[in-house]
């Protein structure tokens, strides 16, 4: 007799699965648990529908989180199981790209040193974390030529929706254009501060952070 394989989907309703995936894809994307109302907007729902999934995938022992705390959401152990079984047994999966380009030693920019030749990868991933939450983007502008980035350079970026003061970001304005700039908490706004004389820093209390920056690379 052939045993049948339970499905680990059948606990769930279309809509909490999807809620589950949604929390999952915000993580995944912004590197931070999205709130009620971001999810809602993300499903097209109403808070209190949005709130009802969650409880339940919170009974569910899929998701856990702090009483009393923003964006403390988190997909629990059960929760990635699920998710991977998903993702496994998909017929849309697409192979990931190579892991990157051979990394073969070190070169002096100052005293010669002894030539020796190790081969490695060097990756995104090895370099800097996860590549989950990392992309690129090509920089247009001079606005920020005095902290040595360039036109047409590419700058590396985790995802984040927070930013600590001083650190350069990527951010979206007033809901339109997104700009690269140095990133500051003034009193009752956001300075997005550039690092050139000839561009005047942009104030908003309107602004969201979409990543940090935390590389760059170079055509030469």
């Amino acid at each position: 007799m052939q045993l049948k394989t339970l499905n680990p989907t059948n606990q769930l309703t279309p809509r909490q699965l999807q809620s589950l995936k949604a929390v999952a894809g915000f993580q995944a994307s912004r590197c931070c648990s999205p709130t009620i109302a971001e999810l809602a907007s993300e499903l097209g729902i109403s808070r209190s529908t949005a709130f009802e999934h969650i409880g339940e995938l919170r009974k569910k022992n899929l998701l856990s989180a702090c009483p009393g705390k923003a964006r403390s959401l988190k997909l629990t152990s059960k929760a990635q199981k699920l998710l991977n079984h998903l993702t496994t047994h998909s017929s849309n999966s697409y192979p990931q790209p190579p892991g990157g380009i051979p990394f073969v030693g070190r070169v002096a920019a100052g005293s010669p040193i002894e030539a020796i030749e190790n081969m490695d990868q060097l990756s995104l991933s090895s370099h800097f974390g996860s590549s989950d939450c990392l992309f690129a983007l090509e920089v247009t502008g001079n606005s920020m030529v005095d902290d040595d980035i360039r036109n047409g350079d590419y700058v590396i970026c985790r995802r984040s929706c927070v930013a600590d003061t001083g650190q350069l970001v990527i951010a979206v304005v007033d809901k339109r254009e997104a700009t690269l700039k140095r990133f500051y908490k003034e009193k009752s706004s956001v300075r997005l501060q550039p690092a050139n004389d000839d561009y005047a820093p942009i104030y908003s209390d309107n602004c969201r952070i979409e990543a940090v920056v935390v590389g760059l690379v170079r055509k030469l």
